[in-house]
């Protein structure tokens, strides 16, 4: 099997960076595959410390076939991914993307690749996805519409589905009647998320990624138990939130996938509605408990 190549953003979490280097070293693939590493530019002087401590361990990190992509300026992390994707896919034709806070399971890579070949010629799939929610019961893989960014991997045929306006996609997801859906039928504000996006208060592209695939109707493929686990939802991510619950323990067993339909899995589905709406539940609880004891120490305070 000839390995796809793979993209790391980097930016300054140097050891985030460390991590996902080791937890990707542990796949026996990785060796085998190119590895090209973007590192975005410093905004400031605050942060070039940590944007060059992160350069040179990538430097230093031993691979075979390594490429280093050092930017002159800070891209921002949107621009960052949608050029290094763009430019894997037209000299590769597919690519396997990270985050410098992607830990991985030593079966990501295998996984990856096997699908990536699978698939490569099948029109109706547009990605595939090393993450899965932390939820009990699912199937061993399944296909869900739409498009995810946590440990993915694509062909050029998909990522030339893409649109980076996201006024475009807003139009459409309206015209064609997927706004709903595109929530997971009311259970996730992607709506808002988009508008931030368009009105400039967020830079997603994961958003607009997900709504291209929405839109083209196509399927990206999921384990039922994560390959992936993100360690930055501690506060030092670009749009993360550090109340996510969404970080987990991945899965230590190959996944099996060669028997399954290529059709959206509705009761998976119907299992991340119920999971979604459960979480966005405990952070209302979360902020209204902190909103009340807040209240609390503010009437002490007046009583004083």
């Amino acid at each position: 099997m000839v390995h796809a190549p793979i993209a790391l953003f980097t930016f300054k979490r140097p050891e985030h960076t460390r991590r996902t280097l080791e937890s990707l070293a542990l796949n026996p693939e990785f060796s085998a595959s190119s590895l090209f590493i973007y590192c975005d530019g410093a905004r400031n002087e605050t942060e070039a410390a940590q944007v060059e401590a992160t350069r040179q361990l990538v430097r230093d990190w031993p691979h075979p076939n390594k490429t280093i992509i050092e930017r002159v300026r800070n891209f921002g992390l949107a621009s960052s991914i949608i050029d290094g994707v763009t430019q894997q896919c037209v000299a590769h034709g597919r690519v396997i993307v990270l985050e410098d806070d992607m830990v991985v399971s030593e079966h990501f890579l295998n996984y990856m690749n096997t699908a990536l070949l699978k698939y490569q010629d099948d029109d109706r799939v547009i990605s595939i996805h090393g993450y899965s929610f932390p939820i009990e019961g699912l199937p061993e893989a399944f296909f869900i519409k739409g498009a995810s960014c946590w440990g993915w991997a694509t062909w050029k045929r998909g990522w030339d589905l893409f649109e980076a306006d996201g006024n475009k996609l807003y139009d459409e997801l309206l015209k064609k009647k997927l706004m709903h859906r595109f929530n997971i039928d009311g259970a996730y504000p992607y709506r808002r998320m988009l508008l931030d996006q368009i009105r400039g208060r967020n830079d997603s592209w994961a958003v607009r990624w997900y709504a291209s695939a929405l839109i083209q109707d196509k399927l990206t493929l999921h384990p039922g138990c994560s390959l992936v686990s993100n360690i930055g939802l501690d506060g030092s991510g670009t749009n993360c939130d550090p109340e996510d619950e969404s970080a987990h323990s991945f899965s230590s067993t190959a996944v099996n996938f060669a028997s399954i339909e290529v059709l959206e899995d509705k009761n998976t589905l119907q299992s991340w509605h119920k999971y979604l709406k459960a979480a966005r539940f405990k952070k209302f609880i979360k902020v209204v408990s902190s909103f009340n004891f807040l209240l609390k120490v503010l009437k002490r305070r007046v009583r004083f």
